[in-house]
């Protein structure tokens, strides 16, 4: 039987480690489709591969079909390597001869798309769909390719995917000492590294303020919470929260107390509206199948799921 490896196009010059023992014994090493002149001494190739493949020999080629009876060892593509072939898509898409809207649009005009693809894969999680969760990720990801492509393309500062992705490592790296530098006396925990990730950003971003940095265009639950969830790490006395009777305040303290409590109030204010939706498809559908298209208020109450809390 005859030996075929087969290399990354990416990786076109590096061996994997599982063909090194065929390599050794091997009678004779061809190169096949693919693997160019220049890499044949580095991968000891004696000659190009010939029409009939003696037994005991191997061929490295980029196409194994034409070894259909061949043992195969297949050569693993780096962790991440089809983020190359995203942000190469992208690059085309963007570029003269691509998509005309893509070539349009620019960060304003991409905004409403990184939250509704945002919110849609929120909802994949919810419903713990994941397949959703896959196709909704990978729109996510479209959006900060997107983005990368249009600010490589700013003539005063631009940036690119690879500008991105650098500055996140940096990021990762920094805020992890216990993990790359061996080791930090002040993380134990996932509790305490996550009070260490807060003091390792306030003195990167050399912030003055425990509220520096919370965006404030999010949503008001959202907000609210992590606002509540800044000022106890920096030692803020509840006493102090905003109290009233008007609905915002009341509404703050909810928030508050929840997060306090170690809840998540967007979260659970999610769910109660999702089961809220439901119910209110649940009791319409029921109102239709007895020929009822505009129900009273009195036809809610009597096709309102009984098994679920009035609201």
């Amino acid at each position: 039987m005859i030996t075929v490896v087969v290399l990354s196009e990416r990786l076109d010059s590096v061996l994997p480690a599982a063909a090194l023992p065929a390599l050794r014994t091997a009678k004779a090493v061809y190169a096949g489709e693919g693997v160019a002149l220049e890499f044949w001494s580095s991968l000891g190739v004696d000659g190009p591969a010939p029409a009939v493949v003696e037994d005991g020999a191997v061929v490295i080629t980029t196409d194994a079909s034409v070894y259909p009876d061949a043992h195969v060892i297949t050569t693993p593509e780096p962790m991440g390597a089809a983020l190359l072939d995203a942000a190469a898509v992208m690059h085309r898409l963007r570029s003269p001869g691509g998509c005309p809207w893509d070539a349009e649009q620019d960060h304003l005009s991409l905004r409403q798309y990184l939250l509704e693809e945002t919110f849609e894969l929120l909802e994949a999680i919810e419903d713990g769909d994941r397949a959703a969760m896959r196709e909704e990720l990978g729109d996510v990801l479209l959006q900060v390719l997107f983005h990368s492509r249009v600010a490589a393309e700013d003539p005063a500062d631009p940036f690119d995917i690879d500008a991105v992705a650098a500055d996140l490592v940096a990021k990762l790296v920094g805020r992890h000492p216990h993990v790359f530098e061996g080791h930090d006396p002040a993380v134990h925990d996932a509790t305490s590294q996550q009070h260490r990730w807060e003091e390792l950003k306030q003195v990167e971003k050399r912030r003055e303020s425990s509220v520096d940095g919370v965006a404030l265009g999010q949503p008001a639950v959202a907000l609210a919470a992590k606002l509540v969830q800044r000022t106890k790490r920096a030692g803020f006395p509840v006493d102090l929260l905003p109290e009233g009777d008007d609905t915002g305040t009341r509404l703050f303290a909810v928030t508050a107390l929840s997060k306090l409590a170690g809840e998540d109030p967007e979260t659970e204010l999610r769910q109660i509206c999702r089961r809220f939706a439901a119910n209110v498809r649940e009791a319409e559908a029921k109102a239709r199948a007895e020929g009822v298209d505009s129900p009273t208020a009195e036809d809610w109450r009597r096709f309102w799921p009984s098994s679920t809390t009035r609201l």
